[in-house]
């Protein structure tokens, strides 16, 4: 399986980060050694003094597609969860200068959280879900589907087009602004509407 990342899907965290707005969605990769292990809280790693946290909604694919029209790509998933994209900012920033792949700020082993799964058939509407992120029991992020650029049929539309698309991948569809620096013994806890899908621990 797979991890397909994209950046850049709220305005708000294009503006945080003073990006461009982008024409197409921005993808990247995430090997399966990415996933950081059930019940195992998360290492800084060394090469990095500033790794921040990015809640994003994820979808898992249900069966094998390859140029998936947008109005059948409801029927390649069932489940939504919720997840970190974990990013080495400081190292991200020093290969994206030098105009360099920058895998090595996003890819790294434990950089991708998984957490629990929901059935898409307990929202009314996909494209209105709220999601939010509380640090140490302060609210750091919170979005909701809507607010994407492209919402998720879209992006499995467009990603299609370019790798075909296997049972277990995972789509993690981008982050709302509010990012920020994690620090040792921060505790993480990741919600949809108002239901815990997980919460790790810093080290």
């Amino acid at each position: 399986m797979k991890l397909i990342c994209i950046g850049r899907n709220y305005v708000d965290h294009i503006k945080e980060l003073e990006n461009e707005r982008p024409s197409d969605p921005v993808v990247f990769l995430k090997p399966d050694t990415a996933i950081l292990l059930k019940k195992q809280p998360f290492f800084i790693p060394e090469f990095s003094n500033d790794v921040h946290h990015e809640v994003e909604i994820l979808v898992k694919i249900k069966k094998v597609g390859k140029y998936i029209d947008r109005k059948f790509a409801h029927k390649y998933y069932d489940e939504i969860g919720l997840g970190i994209d974990f990013t080495a900012r400081d190292l991200q920033s020093q290969l994206k200068a030098k105009g360099l792949p920058w895998e090595k700020a996003k890819a790294f082993d434990g950089a991708a959280v998984i957490g629990k799964w929901l059935p898409k058939h307990q929202f009314k509407d996909i494209n209105d879900v709220n999601f939010s992120l509380k640090r140490n029991d302060t609210t750091v992020q919170s979005g909701n589907t809507k607010l994407m650029l492209w919402k998720i049929d879209e992006l499995i539309e467009y990603v299609s087009k370019y790798f075909t698309l296997k049972i277990g991948d995972i789509i993690f569809t981008g982050t709302p602004a509010g990012v920020g620096k994690v620090s040792p013994n921060d505790q993480l806890t990741g919600f949809i509407e108002n239901e815990e899908l997980f919460s790790i621990k810093i080290k």
